[in-house]
Parts: C-alpha cells; structure tokens; sequence
C-alpha cells in the first residue's frame, strides 16, 4: 500500500484588518489626547502693608519652623506629630476654643507643615486662626 502525500498549502495570515484596526485605534488616541504644557508656579510669600492691629491680650501661637516642627508659645514639641500638636493644644486652650490661633511660619517651612497645623486646630473647634505675615523691607 502506497500513501498518497497530500500537498501542503502555507498557512497565512491576512494582515489587513489587524492594520486597520491599529490606525482607527491611533486616530483614536490623537483625536482624544490633550497636550498641555507643563507651567511652572513662582510663588512670594506674603507681605503685609497694612499697621498691625492692636493685639488681643490672650492667644495660642503656633510656629512652624523650617524642619516642620512645631512649638506652642514658644514651647517647642517633643515631635511632629499630629496627635502631639493636639494634645498641646487642648492643653493651653484648657478648653477655651474661642482664643484667637495664630500660626507664624518660617518662610521656608513646607506647605504640609503649615496645613497640618490648620487642620488639627480647626478638628479641635478653634474657630479664630490667623497666619502671620512680616512687613515688607523698604
């Protein structure tokens, strides 16, 4: 018995619907990308112009020092956290929150430092918080 051979036919791949959906997917794309440029944000840090008001005779101040460390009445904290800072807080406003907050930062203390110090006096109740400002040099 003799066994035939059958012809081999090649196998092939029609590329052109995988090309196709590849262009409609990069026409896709560039028609909803948005290119923006990236700006860089300059900054100055505020000045006050006006007189300072007269002071009220009672306040809680926080200062936030370059590092990010905090001190109360200038009463450094034995840490930076959070827990510490309210923890000292509740002790020298020995429940008054209606004692005006004042936060002096050094200019070039982080943004989180300062935020941080906002949101633990505004979680406790204080309700009169100011930042401080310096005169301008003439």
């Amino acid at each position: 018995m003799k066994f035939q051979r059958q012809p081999v036919e090649e196998a092939s791949v029609n590329l052109t619907p995988l090309i196709d959906v590849v262009f409609l997917l990069l026409i896709f794309f560039m028609v909803s990308t948005t290119f923006t440029r990236e700006r860089e944000l300059t900054l100055q840090l505020p000045e006050a112009v006006a007189d300072s008001a007269a002071e009220t005779p009672e306040f809680i101040e926080i200062e936030v020092s370059v590092d990010g460390e905090y001190a109360i009445d200038q009463q450094r904290l034995v840490n930076r956290e959070r827990e510490t800072l309210a923890r000292a807080l509740r002790e020298k406003a020995q429940g008054n929150l209606e004692l005006p907050l004042i936060i002096t930062a050094d200019a070039n203390a982080t943004h989180q430092a300062v935020m941080t110090a906002m949101d633990v006096a505004g979680e406790l109740g204080f309700t009169r918080l100011r930042l401080t400002a310096q005169q301008p040099e003439q």
